[in-house]
């Protein structure tokens, strides 16, 4: 959930009030997240997530698969 938000284009915070958690937890997962996908950007991981079929392309965003 936190790379789609990052693909529709939310901040730490943003992210953080969507899904009710602190924005250290948004950080841990975002950090999870480049290192799993071996990227170190936000525009990286949501381009490898695109890429791999872990989001696509939607009016107004990415939704998740």
């Amino acid at each position: 959930m936190v790379l789609k938000l990052i693909g529709d284009g939310m901040g730490t915070r943003m992210i953080a009030d969507a899904l009710s958690i602190s924005v250290d937890t948004v950080r841990n997962h975002v950090q999870n997240i480049f290192s799993k996908l071996h990227v170190h950007s936000r525009v990286e991981a949501v381009t490898m997530a695109f890429r791999g079929g872990l989001v696509e392309s939607i009016s107004g965003g990415f939704q998740r698969k």
